[in-house]
């Protein structure tokens, strides 16, 4: 049987009533949770993200959160993360290299890295 009562598989439309449902009412003990803000894709991007922190092949993210075009797709959520990026700098950086990021000692560099806030 399946979600439904009907032994069907929940609609679209229904997910997202469920999902804005329980948002209200997790709203009201946290306030930092915003039920207009908190949408179905919400939860599978912080899905996938959780899944590639810990270390899950990419391909294998794809399918589990249902990517027809498997890792074109899930390629956003690589990109988006620097925490990703800089640990996988750090692999690849020869051990003689400092950790950490790089700063560079250009001043033109530095006015321009003083201009983002």
């Amino acid at each position: 049987m399946g979600p439904t009562r009907a032994g069907r598989r929940l609609s679209t439309d229904a997910v997202a009533h469920l999902v804005h449902k329980h948002a209200r009412t997790a709203g009201c003990p946290c306030p930092s949770i915003k039920p207009d803000h908190l949408h179905t894709h919400v939860l599978r991007h912080t899905c996938a993200m959780r899944l590639l922190h810990a270390g899950m092949d990419s391909a294998v993210i794809a399918l589990w959160i249902g990517h027809a075009d498997h890792l074109r797709s899930t390629d956003v959520y690589l990109h988006s993360d620097m925490t990703i990026k800089q640990n996988a700098l750090e692999r690849a950086a020869p051990t003689t290299t400092p950790r950490g990021r790089y700063r560079s000692s250009d001043p033109g560099i530095a006015f321009l890295e003083s201009l983002w806030p």
